[in-house]
């Protein structure tokens, strides 16, 4: 089957990690990918009429295509596209370091407004996370241009599937610097476990649910 074509508790992460015992690691993705299509597959279903409702409003809002794609770095540095929901108008996507949306954007379209507080645009993600290119829970994926910028350190973001929300969406997202919430998604890497995914589900809903969105 083909989609679309194919905090308070901000903690410094520590300087190193422990190998981890391959077996273990092994189980942990296993898992890992089975909660992620089990939340995936039913969470599009449930959400095509939301999706569609949304694609019409994009569409009625301003001119060009409703879902768009752009290119995004995943796992050990392989880039993939992301599906998303377009919230800018045509062609004023962002593609390059310094670019970042900000609250009040011009290029953002009244219809993108609501869709980025409550984060619909990102609903069309779950299809990446079906394809495997992406999981439920890790650090969003970034563009190449800023990946390029990593020093050995950042790259270390690159080491897991990234995610629709992760540790720094939960902890401030686009509220705080770009320095600090790398150095929290190291540290959800270093720290990255079965329960620390469902901590982070649980905040994530309750984010959505005020309508805080989960955006950067």
């Amino acid at each position: 089957m083909t989609f679309f074509g194919k905090s308070p508790e901000r903690t410094a992460a520590l300087p190193g990690a422990p190998s981890a015992n391959p077996v273990l690691v092994w189980g942990g993705n296993v898992i890992r990918r089975a909660i992620d299509l089990a939340i995936a597959i039913p969470g599009l279903i449930l959400l095509s009429p939301a999706i569609g409702i949304a694609a019409l409003a994009v569409r009625l809002d301003s001119p060009g295509g409703a879902i768009y794609r752009q290119p995004r770095v995943g796992r050990n540095g392989e880039v993939f596209e992301v599906f998303k929901l377009r919230t800018m108008f045509a062609g004023n996507d962002p593609v390059g370091v310094g670019t970042a949306v900000t609250e009040g954007d011009p290029r953002v379209t009244r219809a993108g407004r609501w869709l980025r507080r409550f984060s619909v645009d990102e609903f069309p993600n779950l299809v990446n996370v079906i394809r495997g290119e992406m999981s439920i829970v890790g650090p969003r994926p970034t563009i190449p241009a800023q990946v390029e910028l990593y020093d050995p350190r950042q790259r270390r973001r690159l080491e897991v599937k990234p995610g629709i929300t992760g540790w720094a969406q939960v902890n401030g997202r686009a509220g705080i610097p770009w320095d600090e919430r790398i150095e929290l998604d190291v540290y959800y890497i270093e720290h990255r476990s079965l329960a620390l995914d469902l901590r982070i589900l649980a905040r994530t809903a309750r984010l959505l649910l005020t309508g805080h969105g989960l955006h950067g």
